[in-house]
Parts: C-alpha cells; structure tokens; sequence
C-alpha cells in the first residue's frame, strides 16, 4: 500500500513544528519560577540535565523515524519492537499529551490577551473551583479552536506555513531580549545572586521536572513522516537538531532574565520575560512585543501537536484499534478530518474549566508523553538486539547503551509522577489519567472483536512493508 498522504513538507517545515512546538510559550510565564527555585545558574543546569534526558530519547527517535518514515510514529515503532498491546499503549498515552496540550492552548489563550487587553472582569458565567469563567475567555478559546481545526483542514502545508511565520516571530522577540540584556546593567551579576548555590540544592530537583514538557514537540516528526519530503536520514538529523537549539535556547532566556531582574522583580513579576524586555529598550512597546510573541507560542504548539494528534489518531484509527471513521482522509487535502474534529471538539470543552484546568492537563498529559517516550526508548534497545540488520538510514552511534540510557531515564521520570514526590499527580489529574485509559481500552477491546488481533496485525504489517 502506497502512502494515502501528499509529501509536502521541507527541511524547514518540520524544523518549525518541532523547534515551534518546543520553545512554545511556556518559557514567558515560568522563566520567573525556575530562577526563583534554583537561582539563575541552578536553572540552567537543571534545563542542561532535563535537555541531556530529552536528548537521549529524540536520539532514539531519529533513528526510528529514518528507518521506518510511517504516519503515527510511536505507533510502528512500538508495534515493530514490541507487539500489538504495547502499540496501543504507546500510541493512545502519546495522544492524551498531545491533545492535552491543545486543551491547554484554548484555555491558555484568552490569558496571555487578558494582557494586553480588556477582558472582562464583570459577572462570571460560572464559577470553577473558585475561578469565575467568563464569556469572552470562552469565546477566545472556542474560536481559537475552531481557526487552528479550519488551518489543519487544509492540509498539512498550510499548518506549516502558519508555523513558520509564528516560529520566525517569537526568534525575533526572544533574540531581541537575549542580545539586549547583553548589553543592559546586570542586576543579578552586581549583587552575587546569578549563583543562587544556596537554591541549587533545594530547587534543582523542582525544575528539572518541569523539563520535559518544556522540549515535548520533537516527537511530532514521526507523527508527520509520510508527509515529509526528504531524504530519510535528514529527518533523525533534523529532529536531534531541534532539541540541542531548544537546549541553548531555554538557557540562553534563563540567562537573560535572570541577568536583568533582580530578585525583587522577579518575585512581583507575572511574565518575567516580558518585563525585562521593557526594562532593557526602556518601553512598554517592547513589553508588548514579548507579551505578543507569548502569543504566537501558543499558536505553534498549538499548531505542532494538533498536527501530532490528528496523525497517531489516524494511524490507530487505519490499524483498527479505534473506529475506521478516524481514518477518514479528505480526498482533496489529505487531512484526517474526524481526528481533526475529535481534537477541536476536546479543545473547546477545555475552555469551560477556566485556568484551573490547565495545570490538570499539562500534569496529565505529560505522563502520557513520558509513559510513551520509555515505551519507544525500549522498543529502540529492542530492535538493536531483534532486527540488527534493519535499514538505518540515520544510525545512533553506541545504539545499545543510548536505549539503555533513555530508557532508565524515562522510568525515572515516571517515578517523579507518583504519590510522595514533589511533582506527583493529584487526584483529579490521576482521575484523567484513569478515565483516558478506561476509555481506550473500551475501544481496544471492542476493536479485538470486530476486527481481530489477526486483523489489526496484518494492517499494521502491511502499513510498515508499504
């Protein structure tokens, strides 16, 4: 079987979508917390830890991805190294985190312009666990939705385009307060606090966690890679290059910021980013230029995993572990138009939640990034030991003891999540969790009936000779 999809997509375009989705918007309104945790230099170690963990699992990654350039990604690479079961696992885990991001994004949305416009403060439409939704928030989220669905309708390449002029934006800003605080009085430098030793001890730990769903976008490659035209061994190259850009880059606005605000205004700043923009060019304008390119961030990862989600959708969809319809492609523009509407569908019901929900669905949905990421880590060591003659356009040097690695990390990671850690899972986001899980097996199950495990493997077999 020949690939349903159109290859339309350049180096730059999925060096966007991942590098895109990584550096995301995330950065505008945690800088503040990781320096305050850890101290300036504690945070950049932490992201230099957390970014060495990442690198590791997107080196198993590139080397999958040119092997076997399949739509869904985790979904055959799992499959090819570990069974039909541990497939579905891998696949439907990667597809809470990402449509939990998106989620994410439609509440997140009508934040960043309630800073830069007048929304309401009047009567809430409701309250949610004590914060009042309103309805222009949900007005925001729902039509960002709707435009992010629409982009996607159109197919791939015009998700792309957009993703390139919002990833261009947000270099720019971000450049801007990089170069500018080179050159800005040094606060933190001048009074001893970019060590912050006494942090590092105490706050290390806390931000490293956070790492993790700071670089989540890589694995958005494979999820695209029968759209991709490029050589195979471009894409491992591509995809390992986002992630070592996105290291330098989280370290380098760490640096900046910490290097401009003293701790006084780091500690009354909400978006520490964007005020020390105003505090280097001496201007609200470039307040509002950082503030807008908070904005544009949550458009490309947005973007990036809406792209991410609608394809492992369709992948498990095409393999029969859920229902056919999910593998519907429009037959002009090649999108998956129910995993399209399925993803809007969920990002609009976030909206009702208001911002509580957004630490929910990042916590929840990073498990799910993290279970699936071990999961393609030991398929990777497996198919070194199994397959050791496998085609490998891009081939990681040390495979072996780089599976290892990445996959005693990943079960580290997992270990973070459970009860007695500082960054484990509340009873609403295990909740989630449970729910997510309970709902794909009901499909799994029900799929195993009508059309075989038999069924599912011959698809899959042939989805990965095609």
């Amino acid at each position: 079987m020949s690939s349903k999809f159109n290859r339309v997509l350049g180096k730059w375009d999925i060096f966007t979508l991942s590098f895109g989705a990584m550096i995301g918007w995330g950065w505008v309104v945690l800088t503040s917390e990781w320096i305050l945790k850890a101290g300036v230099m504690g945070a950049i170690l932490a992201f230099f830890i957390g970014g060495f963990v990442v690198a590791l699992v997107g080196l198993t990654y590139s080397e999958l991805t040119a092997a076997m350039p399949k739509v869904g990604g985790e979904h055959v690479f799992s499959y090819r190294g570990l069974g039909l079961d541990a497939s579905f696992f891998c696949t439907w885990f990667i597809i809470l985190g990402y449509v939990s991001v998106c989620a994410f994004e439609a509440v997140a949305l009508p934040v960043v312009l309630g800073n830069i416009l007048p929304l309401s403060q009047g009567e809430a439409l409701w309250n949610f666990q004590g914060n009042p939704i309103y309805l222009d928030w949900v007005l925001i989220g729902i039509v960002g939705s709707v435009l992010i669905g629409v982009i996607n309708f159109f197919g791939v390449k015009s998700a792309a385009f957009i993703q390139t002029v919002f990833t261009l934006f947000i270099l720019v800003a971000g450049l801007m307060l990089i170069f500018g605080s080179l050159f800005s009085p040094n606060e933190a430098i001048s009074s001893g606090e970019i060590w912050g030793t006494e942090k590092i001890s105490t706050g290390l730990l806390a931000v490293i966690v956070m790492t993790p769903f700071m670089f989540v976008g890589f694995d958005v490659i494979p999820q695209a890679a029968e759209e991709i035209n490029l050589p195979f061994k471009q894409i491992g190259k591509i995809l390992i290059l986002s992630v070592l850009l996105a290291i330098g880059w989280y370290t380098a606005i760490i640096y900046s910021v910490g290097t401009t605000l003293s701790s006084i205004e780091l500690e009354a700043s909400t978006l520490a980013p964007a005020d020390a923009m105003q505090k280097i060019y001496s201007g609200v304008w470039a307040k509002n230029l950082l503030i807008l390119a908070g904005l544009a961030g949550i458009i490309t990862s947005w973007n990036s995993f809406f792209v991410g989600a609608t394809r492992a959708i369709y992948a498990m969809g095409y393999s029969g572990m859920l229902p056919k319809a999910f593998a519907v492609l429009h037959p002009k523009f090649k999108s998956p138009i129910v995993a399209i509407l399925f993803v809007t569908l969920t990002s609009i019901l976030a909206t009702v939640f208001g911002k509580e929900a957004m630490n929910w669905l990042v916590n929840a949905g990073g498990l799910g990034i993290v279970i699936s990421w071990t999961l393609v880590a030991l398929s990777f060591y497996r198919l070194r030991k199994k397959e050791p003659l496998m085609p490998r356009p891009f081939k990681v040097p040390f495979g072996k003891w780089v599976g290892i690695m990445a996959f005693v990390c990943g079960l580290g990671l997992f270990y973070l999540y459970l009860p007695g850690n500082p960054s484990a899972l509340n009873g609403i986001e295990w909740t989630i969790v449970a729910c997510w899980l309970v709902i794909g097996l009901i499909f799994y199950f029900w799929a195993s009936r009508v059309y075989t495990r038999k069924g599912m493997r011959e698809k899959m077999d042939d989805h990965l000779e095609s």
